[in-house]
């Protein structure tokens, strides 16, 4: 405890580069990062076990405190995270000092991009550190390990993905199981690695063969009637119509090994003939199943992921059903379509067509009229922003007294310190919560500041002409591809609301770039949305 006093802290800025930090007072504001694997069973390391050990070692830290947290449930081998971007975000508004992660791999498994995201966080004038390595970009000694440890753990996940390659390629050569989930109906035997039969689900399996190939009942129904039945998967999961199509694809119960370039014929007993696997695959070929084969691609849907289910909340697929003269297409909610009848979600499907051509017509008319209509939305949306302005700027107000009194109570220890009237024990823990209300404080007030600066503001009237014409020439000559794709770049969602569907558009900007009226894919644009409605679309099945 330092014995001359400390001027107040001011509100931190952003600071130019790492190398150059400004000076400021009170504690270290750390932002701690955490992230587990999508593969579960292969990550030792939970959220919450990162989460605690995190705030372990900066309970530790005298001076430092926790003023965010984000985290991810995804892969590291991209950068391509909801949490990691929300970090940058954070870390250029100079919302923290120290980037904290449990382990270098959590953050991100790829030098090159381990680099490129610590270069993001200098810039920024943010410090990179790990719980359980010696990293800390804040010294040269850090960013030297952080940069050797990098590159030896990319080394070493490329030396056990090819061991454990070659190791299951191995083991398939000899007509073992090579490893994975085992199939429906076998069981893999210690010490062998061979595949045996399972007593309790060999009968079922024979059956789903049977249902199709001489039924000749859907892999969707023979989901139905196996879910009626009461009989569960593997994972005591309802039965879905592509996990029947994946038992049916598997050359695996003809008593054979297939693994990448390696068959190996007969290298188990067999659940079912070769006779009956060959019918499968013709009646799967000429079928072209429509749960896993669509008689069109995704880019015939204009409205893929915007739609999402009202009742459970995942997003509406495109799906076909062939009628006698004609392909009927539909939106149906992903539920539905994976456990069929069995599914919870009862939400029915949209006719496609309909729909398509009705948010599409909708974003015409709209940009037909956008000068009057987009001049009433942001009026209206200013009124709402300058309706909660006043709460804002009371909040800022009391937040900024709250700081010039945490302020005061700081210096007031810090007086009473040195005139003797307080000893260190005393005084050192009542300033260091109060140096983390006020970094909180400080954080909590640039937050404030940004959303009051986030002032609606109308599109140039050249930009609204450009808009309008290019939706002319889309609707005049545009291609199907072309269509969907002023979709993407204009609507920011569709929502199904008892009215109808209520398409809520983006409002673009003089950079905004439209896709050509013939363009060979999508784009990605971004906007505030505004929404309007458009007349309710008949969601009742147009089966023959």
């Amino acid at each position: 405890m330092t014995g001359h006093p400390t001027s107040p802290p001011k509100r931190r800025g952003r600071r130019a580069t790492a190398s150059t930090p400004p000076e400021r007072t009170g504690p270290c504001r750390v932002c701690v990062y955490i992230r587990r694997s999508t593969d579960d069973e292969h990550q030792p390391f939970s959220l919450d076990a990162q989460r605690a050990a995190l705030e372990k070692y900066v309970g530790a830290k005298d001076d430092w405190i926790i003023v965010a947290e984000y985290e991810d449930d995804a892969s590291g081998a991209t950068t391509e995270r909801p949490g990691l971007q929300k970090v940058l975000q954070a870390a250029k508004a100079g919302l923290f000092d120290v980037l904290l992660v449990y382990r270098l791999d959590r953050f991100s498994r790829s030098v090159a991009n381990l680099l490129d995201l610590i270069n993001q966080l200098e810039q920024s004038g943010v410090r990179f550190s790990s719980a359980t390595e010696p990293v800390d970009t804040g010294g040269p000694f850090g960013r030297m390990m952080l940069q050797l440890l990098a590159v030896f753990a990319e080394f070493e996940r490329n030396i056990i993905i090819d061991r454990v390659k070659s190791g299951m390629t191995a083991k398939a050569n000899k007509g073992k199981w090579a490893g994975g989930t085992r199939p429906y109906g076998y069981l893999v035997q210690p010490g062998t690695h061979k595949l045996v039969l399972n007593p309790d689900e060999a009968p079922t399996l024979r059956e789903i063969f049977r249902l199709y190939t001489e039924t000749r009942l859907g892999t969707r129904a023979i989901a139905d009637v196996l879910n009626s039945r009461g009989i569960r998967s593997r994972t005591g999961s309802p039965w879905a119509g592509y996990t029947i199509n994946r038992i049916l694809d598997n050359p695996a119960y003809t008593g054979d090994i297939a693994y990448g370039d390696v068959y190996v014929p007969d290298a188990h007993e067999p659940l079912i003939d070769r006779t009956a696997y060959a019918i499968a695959q013709q009646i799967a070929a000429a079928r072209g199943d429509s749960q896993t084969q669509r008689a069109m691609s995704d880019s015939d849907y204009y409205l893929t992921g915007l739609l999402t289910c009202p009742q459970c909340g995942h997003r509406y697929i495109g799906t076909s059903a062939n009628g006698r003269t004609r392909r009927y297409r539909y939106y149906t909610c992903y539920t539905r379509t994976r456990y069929g009848k069995a599914a919870t979600c009862t939400a029915p499907r949209i006719p496609a067509d309909d729909i398509d051509q009705l948010v599409l017509q909708a974003l015409h008319d709209f940009y037909t009229n956008a000068d009057t209509v987009l001049i009433a939305m942001i009026e209206n949306a200013q009124a709402q922003h300058e309706d909660t302005a006043d709460d804002r700027q009371a909040e800022l107000a009391a937040l900024d007294a709250h700081i010039t009194a945490t302020e005061t109570a700081i210096n007031r220890y810090h007086a009473a310190f040195e005139a003797g009237t307080m000893d260190d024990t005393t005084a050192g823990p009542r300033i260091r919560n109060l140096r983390d209300q006020l970094a909180q404080q400080q954080v909590r007030r640039s937050a404030l500041e940004a959303e009051l600066a986030a002032q609606p503001a109308a599109p140039e009237p050249d930009t609204i002409a450009r808009v309008r014409i290019y939706l002319q020439q889309v609707m005049a000559t545009g291609t199907t591809a072309a269509r969907k794709a002023a979709i993407e770049a204009l609507i920011a969602e569709v929502q199904l609301t008892d009215q109808g569907a209520v398409p809520v558009f983006k409002i673009p900007t003089q950079d905004t770039p439209m896709p050509p009226p013939d363009p060979d894919g999508g784009t990605n644009e971004d906007g505030s949305p505004v929404r309007t409605m458009v007349r309710s679309v008949g969601r009742q099945g147009l089966e023959p």
